[in-house]
């Protein structure tokens, strides 16, 4: 870390021609940045491989990543979500160069001596293919929680230069998410932002992260290693938290003040950095954000001698590709953990069918999408003689409200306000859900309509390209709800084992 006593008693013991060598070189070229003591420069000089500075406003996030883009990048991109949002990005780094000079408005880049800045935004779907095969050393992303999770995985994608030994980094800054799209970022940075996270980790301390099997592991080092014939080389990720007390400029303009005056959530999110806050909600969002956290905060691990038969299956399929497949298993009221397998790992119903019957106990009823690729697994069950219940959410709906007020516009409004109205505290049902973020994020993420139909659910088509991934886990757990009497006539499957097993999907 840098000490600022240490360089200024090595400045005060130069001799009279080094200083003003030293005073020549700081008026050529590009006036030197230097970070703010505490948190700041310890980003400043993270080993991480993708840094994330932030949580609380006002401890210099956006100075951070102008300033590493000045004095240790040589080819450098800057994005907001909105292009509109990138004025005070140009306003700030004018007021630190002095001058616009060099600075081209139509191509959005800052071309310096020996340096290049470029300044981009990717405000609708597919917008970040704008910048594929574009080489930067630093990729920056101002305020990371506007961003959907698949823009920021794609735009990282080109992290590169053709300069030997120059540093290559992603830095993105910003506050706790406002939003379900946002809820990601917690996910993506857990050891730091989720309390239960099984390997939680220190500000500032660097977790290594590999590719294995499509899915995201943590692993010890940053040593390369051989997986099935193929060399991997782990990835750092750290987080490290900022206030505006860390930013003695803006503490002197009363900025603090302006803070704690703000109404929470945002007062403890703003000026705590405090991801575990509530979020205002959009108008038109089916499920409050506020239901799925008291749900999952009154869930508990039960074992199986004390669970209560497995009333129902929420299957959500997959073959191939980059999505998962999903079983949601529901015993009464209490909602086990997801069953989550890689697309790759599914090729084909049968297969998909063979992991339902695994995850089944009790003749618990099976109730799949069976939209598209789930119309295979279907009537592979159905030959098993497994009690399968196929949901077509474009189907009409003959159900109404609790109210007896609104009709639904078809299966999926049905399911998913079944799912608002189960998880009303209101109505005293005391859901539990297990506590893991996509979940969360997935039941948050719908937004509704009244039509002349009825109520009506967004589709997940239009979910998916909003947040930039499927909503799998939301949708199999809405499924799961469905109530289904079991069917007394079907034999118990031979796949299944015994009564009140654990799954074991590595089995």
């Amino acid at each position: 870390m840098l000490d600022l006593d240490l360089i200024k008693a090595a400045v005060a013991n130069l001799s009279k021609e080094d200083a003003e060598e030293l005073d020549q070189l700081l008026l050529d070229g590009t006036p030197l940045w230097v970070p703010l003591p505490g948190p700041q420069t310890e980003a400043y000089y993270s080993g991480a491989d993708i840094l994330f500075y932030g949580g609380a406003a006002g401890g210099g996030k956006t100075d951070l990543l102008i300033g590493a883009c000045l004095t240790s990048h040589l080819k450098s991109i800057i994005f907001r979500r909105e292009g509109t949002q990138l004025q005070g990005i140009y306003d700030r780094m004018t007021e630190m160069l002095g001058s616009r000079d060099g600075f081209a408005a139509k191509d959005k880049i800052w071309r310096l001596p020996g340096r290049q800045i470029e300044f981009g935004s990717t405000p609708n779907p597919k917008d970040e293919e704008k910048y594929q095969g574009r080489p930067h050393d630093l990729k920056g992303f101002d305020e990371i929680c506007h961003f959907p999770e698949a823009q920021f995985r794609f735009l990282g994608g080109w992290l590169r230069s053709t300069v030997e030994g120059q540093r290559k980094r992603i830095i993105c800054t910003g506050n706790p998410p406002t939003s379900a799209e946002g809820q990601w970022v917690k996910e993506f940075w857990g050891p730091w932002l989720m309390k239960d996270h099984p390997h939680p980790a220190k500000p500032g301390e660097l977790v290594w992260y590999a590719m294995i099997d499509g899915k995201e592991e943590i692993v010890e080092s940053g040593d390369p290693f051989e997986y099935e014939d193929e060399m991997i080389k782990p990835t750092s990720r750290t987080f490290i938290p900022s206030s505006v007390e860390d930013n003695v400029f803006l503490m002197e303009t009363g900025y603090k003040s302006t803070l704690q005056a703000l109404p929470e959530p945002l007062r403890s999110q703003m000026l705590k950095g405090d991801f575990g806050a509530g979020m205002d909600d959009p108008v038109w969002q089916v499920i409050p954000s506020d239901w799925v956290a008291q749900a999952m905060d009154r869930w508990s691990p039960m074992e199986a001698p004390e669970r209560p038969p497995m009333t129902s299956l929420g299957v959500d399929p997959s073959r191939g590709g980059r999505d998962e497949m999903i079983i949601a298993r529901r015993h009464s009221l209490w909602f086990d953990e997801p069953i989550a397998i890689a697309g790759i790992d599914v090729p084909d119903g049968p297969t998909a069918a063979g992991l339902v019957m695994k995850a089944r106990r009790d003749r618990a009823p099976v109730h799949i999408d069976v939209i598209g690729i789930g119309a295979s697994p279907t009537d592979f069950l159905v030959s098993n003689r497994v009690q399968t219940v196929p949901i077509n959410n474009s189907a009409k709906s003959n159900e109404v409200d609790a109210s007896r007020t609104l009709k639904f516009r078809n299966m999926r409004a049905e399911s998913y306000w079944g799912m608002r109205e189960a998880l009303d505290p209101v109505n005293g049902l005391n859901l539990s859900l297990p506590p893991n973020p996509r979940l969360r994020a997935d039941l948050t993420a719908p937004h509704w309509k009244l039509t002349a139909q009825g109520v009506q659910i967004e589709l997940k088509e239009d979910v998916a390209e909003r947040i930039g991934r499927s909503p799998d886990y939301g949708d199999a757990y809405v499924l799961a709800l469905f109530q289904t009497d079991r069917d007394e006539d079907l034999p118990w499957n031979q796949t299944e084992g015994k009564k009140g097993d654990d799954y074991d999907p590595h089995s």
